[in-house]
């Protein structure tokens, strides 16, 4: 083969693959390489292809807040009293004059004799 012919075949094959590598496949990592020890060949530049190793991913936790709440006041606990008939609830179970709310008094403390 003569020059002209050999140099336009490879100028076509070039021109085919840039065509092809264009506008879909734009990370066309391929060459071409002609040469007399070898002959035709195409396929990638590099024998292995780059590859960029995986960052491992961080995860940053936030410490555990714990917000103590404020302790809440003890209820006031009521005792319901009955004028007539005369006595507390549950003893006494209704009240036709209605209930009055009480607080309750302490008992007294146990004595040692």
């Amino acid at each position: 083969m003569d020059m002209k012919k050999t140099t336009g075949i490879a100028l076509a094959t070039m021109a085919l693959l840039l065509a092809y590598a264009a506008p879909g496949h734009a990370h066309f990592r391929g060459g071409v390489w002609i040469g007399p020890v070898w002959g035709p060949w195409w396929g990638p530049a590099y024998p292995y292809p780059y590859v960029y190793p995986q960052q491992p991913v961080v995860i940053e936790q936030q410490p555990t807040q714990y917000i103590q709440q404020p302790e809440a006041p003890p209820q006031q606990q009521y005792w319901y009293y009955c004028p007539d008939p005369q006595g507390y609830y549950p003893y006494v179970k209704t009240c036709p004059k209605g209930w009055k709310q009480v607080v309750p008094t302490p008992a007294p403390p146990e004595t040692e004799e």
